[in-house]
This record gives structure tokens, sequence and C-alpha cells, in this order.
């Protein structure tokens, strides 16, 4: 337990700019990307084992609060494979670039592509949530 206490307060206490962020951003939209393949690997499986289970749990899917959840792992999804094929970049073919001044530029570039794609996908997640969940825009 004390490897886990050292291990987080090492993430939180380390001052590093850019790359820590990267570092950060990168290990939480992991684990939100795995969590989600979790959580939909078991789900799926009720459509066999309980398909009841499956039609009440669909139903819960369809509430505002896994909606915007569903808005947030959508970007955990495009910041987690943009900075990856960032980090496979750097280290598979330009491994002198992994200076202070390349990382930070670079992982401004990842986060900044990673928002193109999100903005537009968030906002239509947006409008159907609103749409079907509050019945606005003429849902």
């Amino acid at each position: 337990m004390s490897y886990m206490k050292t291990t987080l307060t090492g993430y939180a206490a380390y001052r590093g700019r850019e790359g820590h962020w990267a570092f950060l951003l990168h290990r939480i939209t992991g684990l939100g990307v795995v969590l989600f393949l979790a959580i939909h690997i078991v789900d799926t499986s009720f459509v066999y084992f309980a398909p009841q289970l499956y039609v009440d749990v669909i139903n819960v899917y369809r509430s505002t609060i896994f909606g915007l959840g569903e808005i947030a792992l959508v970007f955990c999804l495009f910041f987690h494979g943009v900075n990856g094929l960032r980090i496979a970049y750097l280290d598979l073919f330009a491994p002198k670039d992994w200076t202070i001044d390349k990382t930070r530029r670079s992982m401004l570039v990842a986060l900044g592509i990673s928002l193109v794609l999100w903005v537009p996908s968030a906002g239509w997640m947006l409008f159907n949530l609103l749409r079907h969940n509050y019945g606005l825009f003429g849902g």
C-alpha cells in the first residue's frame, strides 16, 4: 500500500509542465478507456446471461449522467490515441526529439488535434443528449 501512496504522491508532486501533464493525462485517459471496456464487456454479456438486465442497463446508459460520461470517454479515446501516436513516433522514428522544447510543442499539438477531433463529436453528442433526454431541438 505504501508503494501506491508513494506513486500517487510522486505523480501529483512532480511539476514538469507540459511533459508531466501529457504523462498524467495519458495515464488517466488510458484508465478511462480500460474502465469503459471492462464495463462494456460485462454489460454485453448480459445479453446472453440475463436479457432483462441488459435492457435495464441500456436504459440506465441513456441517462444524462452517462451521456456526459460518454462525451468524456470520447475525449479519452481521442487524446489517448493521438498522444500514443506521438509517443510511438518519438520512440521509433525520432528519439533525438525527446527534448523539453520539442516535447512541449508536440504535446500541445497532440492536445490540439484531440480537441479538433473531440469538439465536433462532443457537440453532436450533446445535441443528441439534449434532444432525446429533454425534448429540445424538436426531440
